[in-house]
Parts: structure tokens; sequence; C-alpha cells
């Protein structure tokens, strides 16, 4: 027997009648969120109301039948918007525009001091060099070190590593940066190329010990490897550069930059050793003070989620919603409170544009331990 079906045209017909009904049903439901949001202003009420949400999501969930699931994530969806549009019309966020409009334009790049980690020669002392030519640039044993260096004073801004492209994120970074919550006012992408260097007297193929940083032997894991080298992790790549030229060992090898090569009397060995040739480290400058220049391009920003289902999707609906690029998610846990974390996000966009600066302001509000961690220029080497 013929199974009568109904033809295309006429589904997409009816489907297109249906489409222009939630249409204007959705526009009516927002016009009843800028009543409510009226009254919540007039009587100081919270825009979101979580209790109130989980209610009515259950019961979408229910009355959704063999759709319930997919019934919730629209209405999830539904209400996002509908919060933000009472953010919007409440004007949230005030402490955050006013942080906002006071911070400075204008970077000072000379007659200041900055923090770096490590001796000369060292990534992060070319990093300082290429961010501040004209700086007088100070050298600290450790990141955390860097850290409390601006916020005693000591120094205007601090130059850190967060990220390379092939180790990953340097975590210990990211944990200090959500422990101090400084402001990142400039940001650089620099290529990063590895030399083995030894004494003047070594040969390549007296090496058997290669020494040098953690996250230089991440990135130059295949080339050790295959050479059977054994590899000792130092605080530097300029200090292990350091300690080969101390140490005279002929069978021992730094793995560093050239300029630490040259710096500490080493021979180039071997060239180009990196893993991957598009080896990249991102810095950041760090400060106590706010900075946002004209071109900034890249917003910074960091707050904690309990370990609740669904709970990181409704963030990550708010940017994509809005059109916003996310570029970097690096999750923390917080000390002492299990499951729970801090979450840091970098996404692109100016805060003196209206989506931008109401999405920080709306997050500000509903977030717990929220921060607004910068606006700045991100640039490549």
């Amino acid at each position: 027997m013929a199974i009568n079906m109904r033809d295309l045209k006429e589904i997409r017909k009816e489907i297109n009648s249906i489409d222009d009904e939630l249409i204007a049903l959705f526009k009516r439901r927002m016009d009843c969120a800028a009543d409510v949001a009226e009254y919540k202003k007039e009587n100081g009420i919270p825009v979101l109301n979580e209790e109130r949400e989980r209610e009515i999501l259950d019961k979408i969930y229910e009355k959704g039948g063999e759709y319930g699931s997919a019934a919730r994530l629209l209405y999830t969806n539904i209400m996002e918007l509908s919060r933000a549009y009472q953010h919007n019309l409440i004007g949230s966020g005030g402490a955050i525009k006013s942080l906002i409009a006071g911070a400075e334009s204008d970077i000072p790049r000379e007659g200041i001091t900055v923090a770096y980690q490590g001796i000369k020669g060292a990534n992060g002392h070319e990093a300082a060099m290429k961010f501040f030519p004209d700086a007088e640039l100070r050298n600290y044993k450790s990141f955390s070190d860097v850290f409390e260096a601006v916020d005693r004073g000591e120094v205007l801004f601090g130059v850190l590593p967060v990220e390379n492209s092939t180790a990953g994120s340097v975590s210990a970074v990211y944990d200090l940066v959500l422990k101090h919550r400084f402001y990142i006012v400039d940001a650089l992408d620099m290529r990063i190329d590895y030399c083995l260097c030894g004494l003047r007297q070594s040969e390549h193929s007296d090496i058997e010990k290669v020494w040098t940083h953690p996250q230089s032997i991440a990135q130059c894991e295949s080339y050790i490897n295959s050479h059977g080298y054994e590899a000792t992790p130092m605080a530097n790549t300029a200090i292990a550069a350091r300690a080969v030229s101390l140490e005279k060992r002929l069978n021992v090898a730094a793995i560093c930059s050239y300029k630490a090569c040259e710096e500490y009397g080493l021979k180039v060995l071997d060239n180009h050793i990196q893993d991957n040739d598009s080896n990249t480290t991102r810095f950041i400058v760090i400060s106590k003070r706010l900075f946002i220049p004209d071109n900034a391009d890249k917003i910074s920003i960091c707050f904690s989620l309990p370990h609740v289902s669904g709970s990181l999707y409704n963030v990550l609906g708010s940017f994509n919603s809005l059109g916003f690029n996310l570029t970097k998610i690096e999750s923390r846990p917080i000390e002492g409170k299990g499951f729970e974390y801090l979450f840091y996000l970098d996404f692109t966009g100016n805060v003196h544009s209206e989506n931008a600066v109401n999405l920080i302001c709306r997050m500000s509000e509903e977030m717990p331990g929220f921060s607004f961690l910068g606006n700045y220029s991100e640039r490549a080497d």
C-alpha cells in the first residue's frame, strides 16, 4: 500500500507559519521582560532569580514530553536573552562602567621600571625588551616574585608568559593572575627559536644531557628523545645556559635562545631544535593601573562557577548570542572548595562597544567572583 506523505513545500509552509507565530510570541515575551525590568528597578530586586528559573525549566522539561531536553535548552536561551535585556534596561554594572571610563589610554614606555622572570637572555627578558625597549628592566627569580614586585609598587609593569603553542598553558601564571586580579594591559605572541649550545670545547657528539626549562623540554621533546638526551629541568632557559657555562662539563648542553647562548659565551651545537617551526609563546603585561588603548581588541575576565550541569554552557551562550569569539578558556580549581572552579576567559572585542560593555556589566552582576581583567591589544612578533 502506498504511504501518503506531505509534500516538502507544504511542510515548509507550515513551518514558516509556526515561525511567524513564535516570533510574535517571543516579542510579546520580551515586552513583558521590559515590564519586569522596570518593576525590579523600582523595587531594588536583582535581575537573576536562579530558583525561579530552575522551577520554570523543570516544568518546561515535563511539558516537553519526548522533546523535553530540547525544550529546556530552548527556554534556557530565551531566559538568558530576557535577563540580558533586563540588565540593559536597568543599566547594570555601574562600577564596571566607572572603572572603564577612568582607564588611561596611553601606556608609558620609558622612564619606568618593568619586571620579568629569569635573567638576561631568557625569553621573558627578550619579551620585556620588545614591550619596553626604553624602560629599566628588573629581573626576578620566580613568577610569584614578579607579581609581588608589581603589588609593592617596585615596578609599574610585569611581563609574564601565559601560553605556548606547543606546550600549552603556563598554569602557575594563570593561578597568580586569578589570585592577584591585576589588569592585563598588553600582549605579544613571540616566536620562540631554540638552539642547543655547549662549551666552546664541546662537540655535538659529546652531549649526553640537556638542561632547560620544563616548558622548553615539552617544546623540544621529539628532538630530545631522538638523540637520547637526559633532560634536566631548570628554573629558566637562560639560567640553564649560565649553569652550563659555569659547570664546564663537555657532555652537558643547554636548550635556550640564541641571545642566551651569546650572553653566556657558549657555542651553538645545533639550530632551530624546537619540534614546531611556528613555536610561539604568548606574553602578557600586568599592572595595578588600568590602561585601555584605543586599539584594544581583546578582553579578559574571570569568574567562578559551581560544578552544576549546564552552568558553563549558560555563560558561553551569552557570547554566542552576541557574536563574540572566545579565544581562551582556562579553568582552575578553587582551593578548599570541592568541584568548584575559577574560569579565565579571553574574547575579542572592545569595551567601548555597547554589546561588549553590556555583557561585562551583566556578568559582573550575575557571576560570583567576577573580575574584569583588562582590554588590550594583542599583536604578533
